[in-house]
């Protein structure tokens, strides 16, 4: 019986390490700085969440460093307040210039960086969302945002490979939000006239049966009195010839 057990043992460990193994790969994999949502698009405005969850056991996330991408500026972005963090902002010089409604901008932002109060921050097991306002969105195929995670105990995170099209996901990926051209709208000038010509043709219609139902009644009308007045003529012609 010993000898019988023995491997079922071994055999038993060795699906548990392995187990073990794909499910460590799996965590490592998607605990990663990311940005929600993924997908925007090109010229709007939008509200975007930087989620970072904490990867260590034992110190906690104390300061957040997004790097806007230099290739891909945008005009306008506001922070969202945090409960227990305070954010910074950074410019730098725009060449050419960002138009925003009609205003060149010559500076944009090129990093908001987050800091936990004292005792504060995202703990181990824990994640924390940035919100962020953005617009207008560039006009490029996808903004690269590089994240640096810093810890209590002095680690940091580095989230700051570029992903490559169908390629495998790097170690350390950068948060990526695509973006894709907007769609083509039928404006409402344009369309205004084709409404209006169908409004018209309906009340014209309407207006020509109306018209052949009042002549039908008319005619209906008469018919009846001229049928009335025969009816009397023929009643009246006897007695007279009496």
């Amino acid at each position: 019986m010993i000898r019988l057990r023995r491997p079922a043992t071994a055999a038993a460990l060795t699906l548990a390490a392995v187990a073990t193994a794909v499910l460590g790969l799996a965590g490592s994999a998607s605990a990663h700085v990311t940005v929600n949502p993924t997908e925007a698009k090109q010229g709007g405005y939008g509200r975007f969440a930087f989620r970072v969850p904490n990867e260590s056991d034992t110190a906690s996330t104390t300061k957040v460093e997004v790097n806007l991408p230099e290739n891909a500026p945008v005009g306008s972005v506001s922070t969202m307040p945090v409960p227990g963090w305070t954010v910074t902002v950074e410019k730098r010089k725009v060449d050419p210039p960002v138009e925003v409604h009609g205003s060149q901008l010559t500076e944009a932002v090129s990093k908001l960086t987050w800091t936990a109060a004292p005792n504060g921050g995202v703990k181990p097991g824990e994640f924390q969302e940035f919100p962020v306002s953005m617009g207008p969105l560039p006009q490029t195929d996808r903004m690269v945002f590089k994240v640096l995670q810093t810890y209590s105990d002095g680690n940091i995170s580095r989230w700051i490979e570029e992903p490559t099209p169908g390629g495998e996901e790097p170690e350390n990926p950068a948060p990526v939000l695509t973006l894709t051209a907007a769609s083509a709208s039928a404006s409402p000038v344009a369309s205004a006239p084709a409404a209006a010509a169908d409004v018209d043709d309906d009340d014209a219609d309407t207006g020509a049966a109306t018209a052949f139902g009042v002549a039908g009644l008319v005619a209906g009308l008469a018919g009846l009195v001229l049928g009335g007045l025969a009816f009397l003529r023929t009643r009246r012609e006897p007695a007279s010839k009496s």
